[in-house]
């Protein structure tokens, strides 16, 4: 019996200096005080035992002070093991006890299951503050000078004020298996505590399960924070301290084209992840901020307005030579010559041959092949217009002269045109003896001065 009291004492001491707060796990640890009263079966038979077991029986023992006290570990799979200690006095004499106040003492190892998860199956769910559980395992007790050991069952349940603290309700019996002390049944009413669990930055999501232990976060993130309250954990949210979309890794989209604003180069307008966010109304590929033309499609290297055509000859003012004149692609944009620079050269050339004879109008033999020559330039080039100079020596009066050269160009005039060549196209000048090329003191250089020139008149 002494070594049954040292052990509940011992049990008493150990709980009350207890460091509550040498945590390990999750709330692993409970420890409990309180009351309880012991209801010795008087009579075994069955029908006294409801007596009993309501306290209306000969021996009802409770103690007005704290008399039991237990410490519990949880296992694992709703398993728990408890430790308890607990005395009384007897206060009423009968034959099993050795006088009025013997000390009832009790020491007991249980194994309690948790219900919770077996309600939870049945009925869909189990309040949270409430765990009830039933209990057995083995023990020790004695009264005055009798030992015995025996079996202990029962129930019980944790009613939960918060996190830790809460009222342990727990009835049960004991039946002796070895020794001389009777059967009996024990109710307790006790506060109990829950202590183990890590809470290292205090935002209630133990550190086993806190992803983020030194940094208080919220238990839907494991412990993790959320800065800017987006409901995008700070570890995933690329901008961490602005709220955002979770499609968007928590980044704000103040525009809302589905691009973040740290990736936007246009982040209040509307665009296309093709343009970096930004909007390009004409589709020419140049978005709008930077388009001097944006409700125009242009190229880019006109900033994106489209290249101008000054004269509409359809040849862009960047590659028309002549922006202000019409003309084809194939002549850089300027307009086609009346003639070309060979064909000038072959009517020069020919009409050097235009020989009159001697102070008359008419041609010498074999001029009208060279005249025919020029017919087919002008024919080949419809478009100019020609005129007919004539020229004479200084040799006789400078009136004369004038006449002849008129004469003479007239002529050539005639020919063109029986040659089918538009009359309006042609005009004719004498100029006499007055634009000499070559000197008039020598026969030939009088030669080189009786002469037709046959100019393009609209270059």
């Amino acid at each position: 019996m002494k070594r049954l009291k040292i052990a509940v004492i011992a049990l008493f001491a150990l709980v009350t200096v207890a460091n509550v707060h040498a945590q390990d796990s999750d709330n692993q640890w409970a420890f409990s005080f309180g009351l309880n009263s012991v209801d010795i079966r008087g009579n075994k038979s069955l029908k006294n035992i409801g007596k009993d077991y309501l306290g209306t029986g000969d021996w009802n023992t409770l103690l007005p002070s704290i008399n039991r006290i237990a410490v519990a570990k949880y296992l694992e799979k709703g398993f728990s093991l408890e430790l308890a200690g607990s005395f009384n006095k007897i206060d009423k004499k009968d034959v099993h006890s050795d006088g009025s106040g013997d000390m009832f003492y009790a020491f007991d190892a249980n194994v309690r299951y948790d219900l919770n998860s077996l309600i939870g199956k049945v009925f869909g769910s189990s309040p949270s503050w409430l765990d009830s559980y039933i209990y057995s395992g083995f023990g020790a007790a004695s009264l005055g000078r009798k030992e015995s050991i025996k079996f202990n069952g029962g129930f019980g349940a944790n009613v939960w004020f918060n996190e830790n603290l809460g009222l342990n309700l727990q009835s049960g019996g004991s039946r002796h298996l070895t020794g001389q002390v009777p059967d009996y049944f024990q109710h307790s009413v006790s506060l109990v505590f829950k202590f183990g669990g890590k809470d290292t930055d205090g935002d209630g999501v133990y550190d086993k399960d806190d992803s983020c232990p030194d940094v208080a976060g919220l238990v839907a993130f494991n412990g993790c924070p959320d800065t800017d309250g987006d409901g995008v954990q700070d570890s995933k949210d690329a901008c961490p301290n602005v709220a955002g979309l979770a499609a968007l890794n928590g980044c704000p989209d103040a525009d809302g084209d589905g691009i973040a604003d740290k990736d936007d180069m246009c982040p209040n307008e509307k665009g296309s992840s093709a343009n970096r966010g930004c909007p390009d109304s004409d589709g020419d590929g140049v978005v709008n901020k930077d388009d001097k033309c944006p409700n125009v499609a242009g190229p880019t290297d006109n900033g994106g307005c489209p290249w101008p055509d000054t004269d509409g000859d359809g040849v862009l003012d960047k590659n028309d030579n002549c922006v202000n004149e019409a003309g084809p692609a194939s002549n850089n944009g300027c307009p086609e010559p009346v003639i070309t620079e060979a064909a000038m050269k072959t009517i020069n050339m020919e009409a050097k041959s235009i020989l009159f004879n001697t102070n008359r109008t008419s041609f010498k033999k074999g001029v009208a092949s060279d005249l025919d020559a020029i017919v087919a330039v002008m024919n080949e080039f419809p478009k100019a217009t020609f005129a007919i100079g004539g020229h004479t020596d200084s040799v006789g009066k400078a009136d004369m002269n004038a006449k002849l050269s008129q004469k003479r160009a007239d002529a050539v005039v005639k020919y063109f045109v029986s040659k089918g060549i538009d009359a309006s196209r042609l005009s004719s000048k004498g100029y006499g003896e007055d634009s000499p090329i070559d000197d008039n003191n020598t026969r030939a250089g009088r030669a080189n001065n009786r002469r037709v020139e046959v100019k393009v008149s609209n270059l």
